[in-house]
């Protein structure tokens, strides 16, 4: 197969940023994706539908013709059901997200009980809206490497016993437990699945020294739970889509005493989650997967337009200009097999 064309993708959970970053980074993702699911952990979060009808102007802004930002509600414990369904019944916001506090970047604000949400998950089980989750505990007694299999077992198994009818999507799994966990609960629970979790375990962290370019949360994991999470990825299974999770980083934020967690893989994406699929023989389940099972859950229409992907190598480049700094791409020098047209 030298090229495949697939419905034009959707990519189910992104950071954009704001400001000049923003402008930086959102011809990227509006280049591959026609539809993105923009998280609201910015500074300050956002929390009320003004401040998301706002945001998706200037993403709009940033993006250009032909991409389309679906918005997201920052859970917090005062987070009030009524503002929450007035957003989501003006068609501001399309889901919620669920940070646990302090489990990632800009989540300070985030739900540090889960038992005060309850009125906004009934309320949210109520209207139908989706409820995105970042799904890892912030125990300091906990391993960082057994967050989220914990998280699963102490909070989620909880909200979905709980609220049987609310709609959940378990973003950037990362384990075995999470695929087991998902693949058996009810069909209202969902996963997306990130290209670097496909890609990189923990060793590539510490490969010939200290990556940070590597550090994202969740932290990749021990091998056996990248391949779990490849499985579920390739299998056909319409509850795993893509989302790339894809979060920018100054390389100074990066390569710093602190380094922030993210990996910035937006600018090619696409020909990452190929290069996976023509890996284990499924390149034909990858359009179910970019383009058919995310946008059939959040009940949205399929697009009709289409992307091709060529069999080209690229080299991905070691640095992209950002404004003064720079940004280090997923797959930086490396030479992919596959090539967006256009």
């Amino acid at each position: 197969m030298e090229s495949i064309t697939i419905r034009r993708p959707d990519d189910w959970h992104v950071h954009l940023r704001d400001g000049e970053m923003l402008r930086i980074v959102a011809p990227y993702t509006a280049r591959q994706f026609a539809r993105a699911i923009v998280m609201p952990n910015l500074v300050p979060p956002v929390t009320t539908p003004e401040a998301a009808a706002a945001y998706r102007d200037r993403v709009i802004a940033a993006a250009g013709p032909g991409f389309t930002p679906l918005m997201t509600c920052y859970l917090t414990d005062e987070t009030n059901p009524d503002d929450l369904a007035r957003g989501f019944d003006e068609a501001i916001w399309i889901a919620a997200k669920l940070y646990p506090a302090g489990a990632t970047t800009n989540s300070g604000s985030g739900v540090a009980d889960i038992r005060k949400i309850y009125p906004v998950l009934e309320r949210m089980e109520r209207i139908g809206m989706i409820l995105c989750v970042h799904g890892e505990v912030t125990d300091p007694n906990v391993d960082v490497f057994d967050r989220e299999a914990v998280f699963i077992d102490r909070v989620l198994s909880r909200i979905v016993r709980d609220f049987p009818q609310l709609r959940i999507v378990l973003e950037h799994i990362t384990t075995e437990e999470a695929v087991r966990f998902v693949v058996h609960s009810h069909r209202n629970v969902r996963a997306t699945i990130t290209p670097q979790h496909l890609v990189i375990n923990r060793n590539s962290l510490f490969a010939g020294g200290l990556r940070p370019h590597a550090y994202c949360l969740p932290v990749a994991k021990r091998e056996k739970h990248r391949l779990a999470v490849r499985k579920a990825a390739i299998s056909g299974s319409f509850k795993f889509f893509l989302g790339t999770d894809s979060a920018p980083h100054t390389r100074g934020a990066k390569e710093s005493s602190c380094g922030c967690a993210g990996i910035f893989n937006a600018p090619f994406a696409l020909e990452s989650y190929a290069t996976v699929f023509e890996e284990e023989n499924a390149l034909d389940k990858l359009e179910a997967f970019a383009s058919l099972y995310g946008a059939k859950f959040y009940d949205l229409p399929l697009t009709e337009e289409t992307v091709t992907l060529t069999r080209t190598e690229v080299l991905v480049p070691e640095r992209i200009e950002a404004g003064g700094t720079e940004l280090v791409p997923f797959h930086a020098g490396e030479t992919l097999g596959w090539k967006l047209a256009g």
